[in-house]
């Protein structure tokens, strides 16, 4: 297909097609506030729905329309979130609490299930399974070890699935076999932005959109909070930015390292097609180190396709091509397929691959999620919240970790371009070792 075939019609995220007129939010704002929340995406959300049912007046702030963020950029695959091993961070952090902070990804994921069926969301949420795909033969070797020590270990569910049996699971002979997790989910993102912002407003929470956090001072029992639209003072503050973080506390600007990702979304295709590609409606990633997502659309239309594309940040005119293109090394079957939506989002990570979530001068925050943030997002929001009430279950394996940073590190990533390029030379190399063996 040509190069300017493939470049999208549509240069905004697919999934805002398939919502309604929003709801109507303030255009105002209070004088004062019991919380105020900046950030209305999934953390900020959440934390809102906690303390407007909690008997707290609340205000969510946020620089652009509400869910302008990743809440509505990513690909709406949902696992247990934890990147880091139980060997890893037990040799850390030792056993007992290793073992905590990775029952809070299995917490996230149980309880997002549980809140959207409890509250009705109309969301496309689905317990479809992950299949996590091996991009040489070595990779599987150690993804079916790894899966075999978190089953017996933590209680994890998986199968292995040999490459001789891959397209059972997945239309591809790129890979080298998989894992299968069962309990992995999937959502359609916007729609479940869509009903935390309804359901934050029904529980009497009050958001204000294009109204940018300029700053936070201390002020009395509480804070004064500055914003593009006149000044607020409020008893609790939470900071929920995560990849949107800019330098309103700086303290938290240093310890999050903004990454973007970028997707794209096919034209409408035959369901045989998507059939053949996605026989179990699976969610599907890979070990790669620059790690590419896919999955079919929830109406199984389409296919939905991310990763990262380049060792800098760049615009959808360039990453489009570079994701079709992987996606048709992965999926022959889509070559001279249109591109119909392309557009981009930022995650958060953190140095240490955890998310974190705690108190910092007064000010509440959850935030890096690392690439995972769906339902992480969502639960340390809701314990943000609950933190705040002085609900003593609003308290995580993540409070108490130590949050570093690098020295001279201000919230820009200077080392990204050049740890990127390598990890992608690395993947390329592996990936055409692995082909001349087969």
């Amino acid at each position: 297909m040509p190069r300017n075939a493939v470049l999208a019609t549509h240069q905004h995220s697919y999934w805002l097609d398939q919502l309604g007129p929003p709801p109507a939010i303030s255009e105002s704002l209070p004088r004062s506030v019991d919380v105020l929340i900046v950030g209305s995406g999934y953390t900020g959300l959440s934390a809102a729905i906690q303390t407007a049912r909690g008997g707290r007046s609340t205000l969510v702030v946020d620089a652009g329309d509400p869910g302008f963020g990743c809440s509505t950029r990513n690909g709406g695959q949902i696992s247990t979130s934890v990147k880091p091993s139980l060997t890893t961070l037990a040799a850390k952090f030792g056993d007992e609490k290793a073992r905590t902070i990775r029952a809070e990804g299995r917490n996230a994921l149980q309880w997002i299930g549980d809140f959207v069926a409890s509250e009705g969301l109309d969301c496309d949420f689905r317990r479809c399974g992950r299949y996590h795909a091996a991009h040489t033969p070595q990779h599987y070797e150690a993804l079916v070890r790894d899966a075999e020590a978190m089953r017996r270990d933590e209680g994890i569910e998986s199968f292995a699935v040999p490459r001789s049996q891959q397209r059972a699971e997945l239309g591809t002979d790129t890979y080298f076999g998989g894992v299968v997790f069962p309990a992995h989910c999937s959502v359609h993102p916007a729609k479940f932005h869509r009903a935390l912002l309804r359901t934050a407003l029904d529980s009497g929470a009050a958001v204000v959109g294009h109204c940018a956090a300029l700053s936070i001072e201390k002020s009395g029992n509480g804070f004064r909070v500055q914003t593009g639209k006149g000044t607020v003072q409020a008893r609790d503050v939470i900071v929920a930015t995560n990849g949107y973080t800019g330098n309103l506390v700086p303290w938290i600007q240093r310890r999050v390292i903004p990454i973007g990702s970028y997707i794209i979304a096919t034209e409408e295709l035959p369901e045989t097609l998507v059939d053949e590609l996605f026989p179990t409606d699976r969610v599907a990633s890979d070990t790669c180190k620059v790690i590419y997502y896919y999955r079919a659309s929830p109406d199984r239309r389409r296919i939905v396709f991310g990763g990262r594309v380049s060792a800098r940040e760049t615009d959808t005119q360039t990453s489009t091509p570079r994701l079709y293109d992987s996606m048709c090394r992965i999926f022959p079957q889509l070559e001279g397929r249109a591109v119909s939506h392309s557009w981009s989002g930022i995650v958060a990570y953190s140095f240490d691959e955890l998310a974190h979530t705690g108190v910092h001068d007064g000010i509440h925050y959850a935030l890096g999620y690392c690439g995972s943030g769906v339902s992480m997002a969502s639960y340390l929001g809701m314990r943000a919240g609950q933190k705040v009430l002085g609900l003593a279950q609003g308290r995580t394996a993540f409070d108490d970790l130590p949050h570093p940073t690098r020295p001279l590190y201000s919230g820009k990533p200077w080392f990204l371009p050049g740890a990127v390029a390598y990890y992608r030379w690395l993947d390329a190399m592996q990936c055409r070792r692995a082909a001349r063996a087969a």
